[in-house]
């Protein structure tokens, strides 16, 4: 009995110690797994914090780089009806012959500008010249074709076909890709959008406004499909823009028609204009050469005269090509923007001299004239580089 109560001792003490060994164990085992988390926890940390200041390091280093992107303006696209005879043959509009001599000065330009004077309503509404026009949009394919990706589209004559043609040129835009087309809109929802594009690093946009309609009516209710110019509109449209882009230019139809001085309303608006920040300001209207000039660091070119048109008489079948090249440089992160080497080089349209035959229209970079084709063109290169050099600053003539 005393052996047996002995033994029954010996076996609870050895339980005993096998469940302290036991508890011994899971506590050992569970303090180097909680270690072993611990250790992982504070790892993946360090490696966090390691990647927050590598991400800290690249946003605090400073920015520094230098860009650039050259700019050509050239002037009204006015096409009389002897200007699309020329183009018809066949059934079919084609312009391009007209421009051919341009296309390799124009080829090195990075942005290329030129103001639609006339409404691309297309022949399906009728083909008119002045003083009512409407054009083929064929014309629009032609400058297209020369890579031209900045249209103006508010002139004294965007309402010639009211609300049908602005709707009809507006679709025809609307199918263009990279090209800003601008004065004109579908809604005031587009209207208020800003249309931003960019090159080689530089973002920019074009705004366009006329204040002229010829006494014509916008269509009630629908001041977006004219973009009308006041000191107002041109302001709320700006500040919209300002901080998103590197470049505002804007397109101004504006003064008085045949006179290459620029009235007192254009100089007022360009004043106003560049008071707002604006970087380049593009005058049309008055069909022939007024000054380039700088008010402050923006560029105003006053009238670009006529690129294309049927007129009569030297002064408005000469027209002025400038340019300038726009510098975008960025040192600890500020950007500034720079107009570098503006230009002058004109062009002119050669008509028939009669019109008994097709296909007499050329254009024509004064840098390709000759006697046989202007008598004269060395004298009128003087006269008209003189009136389109006559700013407050020096302008690089070309050639």
């Amino acid at each position: 009995m005393a052996k047996a109560k002995k033994r029954i001792r010996l076996i609870r003490i050895v339980a005993i110690i096998m469940i302290l060994l036991a508890i011994a164990s899971i506590v050992t085992g569970g303090t180097f797994i909680v270690m072993a988390i611990n250790n992982a926890k504070e790892e993946a940390l360090r490696e966090k914090e390691k990647e927050q200041e590598a991400n800290e390091q690249v946003i605090e280093e400073p920015l520094n780089y230098e860009t650039s992107a050259s700019l050509v303006m050239v002037g009204d696209a006015l096409i009389h009806n002897g200007v699309y005879y020329d183009a018809y043959s066949d059934g079919v509009y084609d312009f391009n012959h007209i421009f051919n001599n341009l296309k390799s000065v124009l080829e090195k330009y990075d942005l290329r500008y030129y103001n639609q004077e006339t409404i691309l309503g297309g022949t399906a509404l009728g083909l008119s010249g002045y003083p009512m026009f409407n054009s083929p949009q064929e014309v629009g394919d032609a400058f297209v074709n020369m890579g031209f990706n900045l249209v103006s589209l508010a002139t004294n004559h965007s309402l010639d076909r009211g609300e049908n043609g602005l709707r009809s040129s507006l679709e025809y835009w609307g199918k263009q890709e990279n090209v800003i087309a601008a004065g004109s809109y579908e809604t005031e929802e587009a209207r208020t959008t800003p249309r931003i594009m960019e090159k080689n690093g530089i973002t920019y946009t074009l705004l366009s406004y006329s204040t002229l309609t010829n006494g014509l009516t916008i269509p009630y209710g629908k001041d977006f499909l004219f973009n009308l110019y006041s000191d107002a509109k041109v302001k709320a449209d700006v500040e919209r823009v300002k901080d998103k882009v590197d470049v505002i230019m804007v397109a101004m139809h504006w003064g008085e028609e045949y006179t290459h001085v620029p009235t007192y309303e254009e100089k007022r608006i360009a004043q106003y204009l560049a008071s707002l920040g604006v970087n380049i300001v593009i005058g049309t209207h008055p069909h022939v050469i007024q000054p380039i000039d700088f008010i402050g660091d923006t560029m105003v070119v006053y009238s670009l005269g006529n690129f294309i048109s049927g007129q009569i008489g030297i002064e408005r079948l000469v027209g002025l090509m400038a340019s300038v090249t726009i510098k975008k440089q960025v040192a600890d992160g500020k950007t500034t923007i720079t107009l570098e080497n503006p230009s002058a080089e004109l062009v002119y349209t050669k008509k028939p001299s009669d019109y008994s035959g097709k296909r007499y229209y050329r254009l024509y970079p004064f840098s390709q004239l000759d006697d046989s084709i202007l008598p004269g063109y060395k004298s009128y290169y003087d006269y008209f580089m003189g009136i389109a050099t006559n700013g407050s600053k020096p302008i690089t003539r070309i050639p």
